[in-house]
């Protein structure tokens, strides 16, 4: 999963480079940017479902080879935007697959090995730590590297082999069904749990702000900063996206304290953090201030790590065994829609104002903010309901009288 996300996240850091270098426009980079989302959607929906018929290994196992051919076609096209979009749309692929599959074979591993609530931590954790180090060494790289526009991809193609073989030692954890007893693949690919009114509510209104957020962070903010990094804009980006997921990675490990199954205090605050981040953001687009890029870097990181991990944890409550995968894969293919957001966000920079598009995003966040909150202790799986405390009984009790 490191090694996949690290493939994912590369491209990021050299936005920058590809608008100075390649002389790609930012509508371009920023389609780019968003592109392996067409790699991702399939691959989480059809993943999930998938693994939970036929097992996580054979369902992970392509994921490696993928990737390496991804970084392959990145390495060799940096002058074409098709070869550049074919390269991330199968980056793409392989970071759905693992993690559709991969995170739910994280959490059945931790469950045989006696911790069931560490599986949503390790698996974001994991994705996350790839993100960052993948952007930090790219940019790294492409601002001081030999072969600016390829050394990062052949590290990448180096680590994913070595992971790829690394794999094939983890234990299956899904029993499959014999093929006469299987359903229908049909109803396989179905994720009934898509419809519980929690899932709706509160995972929803917050999916799209996980990479939304860090997407306008690390692929809007820099470029802006271009004429304002010290003749060194490369480098500025793979700054802005280092800190803006090192602030994820210490969320997520602060997230696993604030989650509770009892309430969506996770989520609330999370969102809370994510509508600061853009007042800031707009703020620093205003002001053109490094200094403030990074605050908003910052805090937006720590709203997407926040949100990263509530989000899982909420969809592990809701899932039953048999549809954890499936619903897994449907938050992330809702929270990946984020990364079309610089897109847009450059299409209407043509007739709005940066600094108005991210006041809008401020008024977007508090209405899901509002939303979420909305639902703080409703629909609530079975096994998540808090117990009735003595004096709750006697109000009720009262209340029958």
């Amino acid at each position: 999963m490191f090694a996949v996300a690290w493939g994912g996240n590369e491209f990021t850091p050299l936005l920058v480079m590809y608008r100075e270098v390649s002389h790609f426009s930012t509508v371009t980079v920023d389609v780019l940017l968003g592109a392996y989302v067409v790699g991702i959607i399939p691959a989480l929906l059809a993943g999930g479902p998938l693994s939970d018929r036929y097992g996580r290994r054979p369902l992970m196992l392509p994921a490696a080879p993928l990737s390496l051919l991804g970084s392959l076609i990145l390495a060799l096209g940096p002058d074409s935007p098709a070869l550049l979009a074919l390269g991330r749309v199968f980056c793409g692929a392989a970071l759905g697959l693992v993690m559709a599959v991969g995170t739910t074979w994280i959490k059945e591993l931790s469950v045989l090995e006696g911790r069931p609530d560490a599986g949503p931590g390790r698996a974001s954790m994991s994705l996350t730590v790839g993100f960052l180090v993948g952007a930090g060494l790219a940019g790294a790289l492409a601002q001081w590297g030999p072969w600016p526009t390829a050394s990062t991809y052949v590290l990448h193609i180096a680590l994913t082999l070595v992971t790829g073989v690394w794999l094939l030692g983890v234990p299956e954890t899904r029993a499959v069904e014999p093929v006469g007893s299987r359903p229908r693949l049909r109803d396989d690919l179905r994720v009934p749990p898509i419809g519980h009114r929690r899932f709706l509510r509160v995972v929803v209104p917050l999916a799209p702000w996980v990479f939304g957020s860090v997407g306008s962070a690390y692929a809007v903010l820099p470029g802006l900063m271009r004429e304002h990094a010290a003749g060194m804009p490369i480098a500025v980006s793979a700054l802005v996206t280092a800190l803006t997921l090192a602030c994820g990675v210490g969320a997520q490990i602060l997230g696993k304290v604030i989650d509770t199954r009892h309430s969506a205090r996770a989520s609330v605050i999370a969102m809370v953090f994510l509508a600061t981040g853009m007042g800031l953001a707009a703020l620093a687009t205003t002001v053109l201030s490094l200094a403030l890029v990074l605050a908003a870097a910052c805090v937006l990181g720590v709203g997407y790590g926040l949100a990263l991990v509530a989000g899982l944890s909420e969809v592990q409550r809701i899932a039953g065994p048999d549809d954890l995968a499936g619903l897994t894969a449907v938050y992330y293919a809702i929270a990946y829609t984020g990364f079309f957001i610089p897109a847009v966000l450059a299409v209407l920079s043509a007739q709005v104002s940066y600094p108005a598009l991210f006041t809008g995003g401020v008024a977007v966040a508090i209405c899901c903010l509002l939303v979420v909150a909305c639902a703080w202790r409703s629909h609530l799986p079975a096994g998540a309901r808090p117990a009735s405390t003595s004096s709750d009984r006697m109000s009720t009790q009262r209340a029958v009288l």
